[in-house]
């Protein structure tokens, strides 16, 4: 049997390695998040939408040409949001490669575009 000192001991180092992960987990929110505001003001929209739930999803949509109320809908409203960034993508001269990336690794492909060369072109108009 263990002693209550030994448990003690192995419990704390659980905890620093939780707040390692923690801070890790907080810095690529943060990072996300950028990307996406810097995104949004590179495409001409306020770049707080990015931290406002709901809004934020309806800005997307409206950068890749998409009508706001598709967000509502339940399975249509995910895979337009994929379709909406793939046009995004194309927006500012990239594949549907970088698009489906936006979609599916959001922490990688958000920064990169938001903090990139690619500038945004023309408003998609919607469809």
């Amino acid at each position: 049997m263990f002693s209550a000192h030994e448990v003690e001991y192995s419990s704390s180092g659980g905890g620093v390695v939780g707040i390692i992960f923690s801070l890790i987990y907080l810095a690529v929110i943060v990072l996300l998040v950028a990307g996406v505001w810097k995104t949004f003001t590179k495409a001409g929209e306020p770049g707080w939408a990015a931290i406002v739930p709901i809004y934020n999803v309806i800005t997307i949509l409206k950068l890749g040409g998409k009508p706001w109320y598709w967000a509502f809908i339940p399975v249509v409203g995910p895979i337009m949001m994929i379709i909406a960034e793939i046009e995004i993508a194309k927006r500012f001269g990239k594949g549907a490669g970088f698009g489906i990336g936006l979609a599916f690794l959001p922490f990688i492909f958000w920064p990169m575009l938001g903090f990139g060369s690619a500038t945004a072109g023309a408003p998609v108009p919607v469809s």
